[in-house]
């Protein structure tokens, strides 16, 4: 590995562990860390320590997963394969499903320009705004219909089932969400067309001059419009502009990846994510 990769790579783990300390406890298990959440928000997971001593072993797993059992959390684990391959089979030895997601990282020079994609207009969440909270349950939305047909191919679920899947989030969700769109370590965006509202949505983490773009989701319905190309490009565009040098995401898939190719991004390596198989499927 050369000297700029690791460097890279360094960066991209500082993130890694950083991000969930904003709202986790952290673990230790040997060389893994195990990320408990101190609020109501998605459960985190488990990855290997910045500072292990060294490759995690099937017992640092059990003992991880029994721990999680015991929290009622997830049997959730993450890491970079390039930074930890001996992981990948212990984790598979382990009866864990191993998604290996395209881990990718943005070329600025690439980033389309505006007037390069399709005329879509995407909306920046403003944390000032009266529609926030609002606009938060529609970007949470949106996410729940997409992710829930995974893929680019097209569906059937549009504004309707968007609709049935929106929840009011709770007063203190939207002030921890306000805080951290005030303060810019959270960024989101929402594609908005008349006579139907949200149809894609997608957000942002940063951490010092690193951000990591997740969520991107388009309800089946209006996929292969070019929406959610817009909004990623939009989204680096922005975090570019605030003082961002290294925007990155993992694609769900190879096809999913191929989007993300044409808004300036490029393939570093593999985000591995492992849950038992049932949850995988």
């Amino acid at each position: 590995m050369t000297d700029e990769r690791g460097e890279l790579f360094d960066r991209l783990e500082r993130f890694y562990d950083a991000v969930p300390r904003d709202t986790a406890r952290a673990e230790d298990f040997g060389p893994l860390v195990l990320f408990v959440r101190e609020d109501a928000g998605f459960p985190y997971y488990a990855r290997p320590r910045i500072d292990g001593p060294g490759p995690p072993s099937a017992a640092d797993l059990a003992a991880v997963r029994e721990r999680q059992r015991e929290l009622g959390l997830p049997e959730a684990f993450e890491w970079v394969h390039e930074r930890v391959p001996d992981l990948l089979p212990v984790a598979r030895s382990a009866g864990l499903s191993v998604l290996e997601a395209p881990l990718m990282v943005l070329d600025p020079a690439a980033l389309p320009a505006a007037g390069e994609l399709p005329d879509v207009p995407v909306r920046i969440l403003d944390p000032a705004a009266e529609s926030f909270p609002a606009d938060v349950a529609a970007r949470r939305a949106v996410a729940q219909v997409g992710f829930g047909a995974p893929g680019t191919g097209r569906g059937d679920a549009g504004p309707a089932a968007r609709d049935a899947a929106l929840v009011r989030p709770a007063p203190a969700d939207i002030e921890a969400e306000r805080a951290r769109a005030t303060a810019g370590t959270r960024l989101s965006a929402l594609v908005e067309l008349p006579g139907d509202g949200a149809l894609a949505s997608g957000m942002a983490m940063r951490v010092d001059d690193v951000a990591e773009l997740a969520g991107v989701a388009t309800v089946p319905a209006a996929r292969r419009r070019g929406l959610g190309l817009a909004l990623t490009a939009a989204l680096a565009r922005r975090l570019l502009a605030d003082g961002v040098d290294l925007v990155f995401l993992s694609a769900g898939s190879e096809d999913i990846a191929r989007v993300y190719l044409r808004a300036g991004f490029r393939r570093i390596g593999t985000a591995c994510i492992a849950e038992p198989a049932a949850v995988l499927g």
